[in-house]
C-alpha cells in the first residue's frame, strides 16, 4: 500500500505505480516516459516539480502528458508552463477557485487536451466559453470533444461577456 504524497518532493523516494506496461529506464536509472500520473494524492502545490521531474526523468523537457487529478490544489501552477510539450493536462477533482487561473496555460503551444470539471470555478457562468475562447487550440476539454459549435458558441459568449482591451492613446511630448 503506497501513501498518498502531499509534497511533490516525496515522489523522489517513490515507486511508480505498477501499470499495463513495464517502465522504462535509462543507464542512470531515471524513466524514459513523456508522462507523469500525480493522480489521487493530497498534493496542495507544485514547488519544486522542475526538480522533481529532473530527477525522476531522462528526458523532462519532453513531457507531454501531466495528470494532477484528484489533489488539492487551489490554483494552477506557473511551473506547468515551463513543459512547453504539454498536450494533455488533467487538473479534475481539484479545489481550484478562479476561472482566470486557466489565463495562465495560453502559452503552452502544442495543449490539446485539458480537464478541469470537479473544480469550484466550474460553477462560474461562462466556464466552458471561457476556456474554450482562453485556449482556442484544445480540442478536448473535460473529456468531451471540441466542436465548431463550441467554437462558435464561446466566440459569441466572448463578444457579449469579455471587454476589448482599449488601445492606448501615445502622446508625443515635445
Amino acid at each position: 500500500v503506497v501513501e498518498f504524497q502531499a509534497s511533490v518532493t516525496d515522489l523522489v523516494n517513490e515507486e511508480p505505480r505498477t501499470g499495463l506496461r513495464t517502465l522504462k529506464r535509462s543507464k542512470s536509472g531515471k524513466s524514459l516516459t513523456q508522462s507523469l500520473w500525480l493522480n489521487n494524492n493530497v498534493l496542495n502545490d507544485l514547488r519544486d516539480l522542475n526538480q522533481v521531474a529532473s530527477k525522476l526523468l531522462e528526458h523532462p523537457e519532453n513531457l507531454a502528458w501531466i495528470d494532477l487529478s484528484f489533489n488539492d490544489l487551489t490554483s494552477i501552477d506557473p511551473v506547468l508552463t515551463t513543459f512547453f510539450n504539454l498536450s494533455i493536462l488533467y487538473l479534475h477533482g481539484n479545489s481550484i477557485q478562479h476561472l482566470g487561473e486557466v489565463n495562465k496555460l495560453a502559452i503552452l503551444p502544442r495543449l490539446r487536451s485539458l480537464t478541469l470539471h470537479g473544480n469550484p470555478m466550474e460553477e462560474e457562468k461562462g466556464y466552458r466559453q471561457y476556456v474554450l475562447c482562453t485556449l482556442p487550440h484544445i480540442t478536448t476539454f473535460d473529456f468531451s470533444g471540441v466542436t465548431k459549435a463550441d467554437r462558435t458558441t464561446a466566440e459569441v459568449w466572448k463578444r457579449m461577456n469579455i471587454k476589448p482591451k482599449k488601445a492606448q492613446i501615445k502622446q508625443n511630448i515635445l
